[in-house]
């Protein structure tokens, strides 16, 4: 046991570019112990908690629910769908206010709670993990809704589908939680060490790795022991729980991966590239009670911090819990309350009301006072001082990004590699001119999105054009060509045929003299017939000899006429 410890321990580490050493302010929340959140009156639950498409509902107004039953399904390969976190009757599907930084309203499915948490169909537990199928695997986490709980929020089962070209020999588990304030992730690797290595496993059966490096900040040792002592009690040789410097942010994927193995992920590509996967602990843990408990994702631990509520804790919080229950629950706000941040200072955003849901991407609850979050002021001009590129962990020029963010030239911020900022703060943090250089970069990346989104509109447009273009030339091409055949086979002069009154024995009759014949025949038959029921033709009484061969002649052409359209239509045919 001793050696398995020692182990664990002796790990060369490696720095990061930048980062900040930030006051962590997480004793707040440790001093109560983990509580469960009371069950709200109503739940809000949005259907979109995840990138990919927004899940469809399968519900609607008027149904009766019970937990853990799918209140929506995935549409599409990157989505995930959500569970009902309590029975009750599904009173609206509606757009309401959600936690996101744009402020904007999105769908959600309201749940009228009986107060009775009776479980539906859950999902059949899978304990043999070891031997089960991957793919049994991944649909499961599919099914059960589960995605990256560290605030990316991308579905964990297409994450868990590694591609062959790039084989996973390194699974890194993040337990940083280096953003202050927050301690939810501290608290679940002190009491949830074992399910989280069950997590761990599942995880490692899925991706095939040879190892699994598990980084947690020096400044949460109960935890570190804890997982330390439940690796060596499971036998699990090959991971490694690793204390890695307090530095934020020390918990970014890619800062992570460049502190544990000193390789860094190329700009713009992924951990899969070099070989690895990074998952949160959180993710870990709900991977777990997915697979070998059968639950879905409808809680989670949440923090209830700041100076701005009575009693700073933890909480296990149900989706869709309205924020305002959870003040309450937390003894409310205090007179210093000045904003309520959901996530912590310096990657969270401030929220217009408390009347928001909880969603699987939230973490934290930070009601700040005016010391915690105060107010930067009005920005002034940048005065070249390269404090952000200094602090900037990801090696990239804010200044520069800045300037082209702030004059609208997309093509030009994307040269700076706009898309490998991770939106930490750092920058804005140490401005002394106080420019919010997160806003910018967000908006010049959601602006390059919105522009994508429009080329790829645009291109489609003109691919389906182009399709429709080129179809209505074909159809024109075969028309012409079957009236060229039409044009051809009428004019195409007819066989030559010896001059005689008669045809020859054995020899074929002109088809169009023989109609010619036949048509006077019929009508010198009809003329009989007339004649002999002494009815005589209109207007052909006492005529001369040239008024008869006129009428003649006439008929002689009417019957060329209708024999020329009788063989027009053959041809035709």
């Amino acid at each position: 046991m001793q050696h398995s410890l020692q182990k664990q321990q002796k790990h060369t580490l490696y720095r990061f570019n930048g980062g900040l050493h930030l006051p962590d302010n997480k004793s707040q929340s440790l001093t109560l112990p983990l509580e469960k959140a009371a069950l709200p009156k109503r739940l809000i639950i949005p259907l979109h908690q995840h990138i990919g498409q927004s899940a469809e509902p399968l519900v609607k107004v008027g149904d009766q629910v019970l937990k853990g039953d799918m209140l929506a399904k995935p549409q599409g390969y990157v989505s995930a769908p959500v569970h009902a976190p309590s029975s009750g009757t599904v009173v609206a599907i509606e757009t309401l206010p959600i936690p996101h930084p744009s402020g904007l309203p999105a769908a959600c499915v309201v749940i009228e709670t009986d107060g009775k948490e009776t479980w539906g169909n859950q999902l059949e537990p899978i304990p043999d993990y070891p031997h089960a199928d991957p793919s049994l695997l991944r649909e499961r986490i599919r099914n059960a809704g589960i995605v990256g709980m560290g605030g990316a929020a991308f579905p964990s089962s297409v994450k868990l589908t590694p591609g062959l070209e790039n084989p996973i020999h390194t699974l890194i588990i993040n337990g940083a939680e280096c953003e202050p304030y927050i301690t939810c992730d501290d608290l679940l690797m002190q009491t949830q060490a074992e399910k989280i290595l069950h997590g761990v496993g599942i995880i490692r059966r899925l991706i095939g790795a040879e190892r699994c490096l598990f980084g947690i900040e020096d400044n949460k040792p109960e935890a570190i022991r804890r997982l330390r002592q439940a690796v060596t009690d499971a036998g699990m040789d090959w991971v490694s729980v690793i204390a890695i410097p307090t530095l934020y942010p020390s918990g970014g994927e890619k800062q992570l991966i460049k502190v544990l193995t000193g390789k860094e992920v190329p700009s713009g590509s992924i951990p899969a590239k070099i070989g690895m996967i990074c998952h949160n602990v959180t993710t870990a843990f709900a991977v777990a009670e997915a697979v070998i408990e059968g639950k879905p994702l409808i809680s989670r631990y949440i923090t209830i911090t700041g100076n701005g509520v009575q009693q700073p804790k933890n909480l296990e919080v149900l989706i869709g819990t309205p924020a305002s229950e959870l003040i309450k629950q937390a003894g409310g706000y205090t007179d210093q309350v000045s904003k309520l941040i959901v996530g912590g200072p310096m990657m969270g955003f401030t929220l217009a009301s408390d009347e928001v849901p909880v969603t699987k991407a939230t973490n934290c609850l930070l009601a700040a006072d005016s010391s915690e979050a105060p107010d930067p002021g009005v920005a002034s001009a940048c005065i070249r001082c390269g404090r952000c590129a200094i602090a900037c962990p990801a090696n990239l020029l804010p200044q520069q990004m800045y300037w082209y963010a702030r004059a609208k030239d997309l093509e030009k911020v994307q040269e700076y590699n706009l898309f490998d900022c991770i939106e930490c703060g750092c920058c804005s943090h140490v401005c002394p001119s106080h420019i919010p250089l997160v806003q910018y970069f967000r908006f010049a990346k959601t602006e390059s999105w919105a522009q994508e989104k429009e080329q790829r509109a645009a291109e489609r447009a003109r691919q389906r054009h182009e399709a429709q273009v080129a179809r209505k030339e074909r159809l024109e091409a075969e028309r012409q060509a079957k009236l060229r055949q039409k044009k051809e086979a009428l004019n195409k002069p007819a066989a030559k045929k010896p001059k005689s009154d008669k045809p020859e024995a054995g020899a074929e009759e002109d088809p169009k003299k023989a109609a010619i014949a036949a048509a006077l025949k019929r009508a010198a038959e009809k003329k009989a017939k007339l004649a002999e029921q002494g009815i005589e033709p209109k207007n052909q009484s006492d005529l001369s000899e040239a008024q008869k061969q006129a009428i003649e002649q006439a008929d002689q052409r009417r019957a060329e006429s209708s024999t020329d359209a009788v063989t027009s239509e053959k041809q035709d045919g």
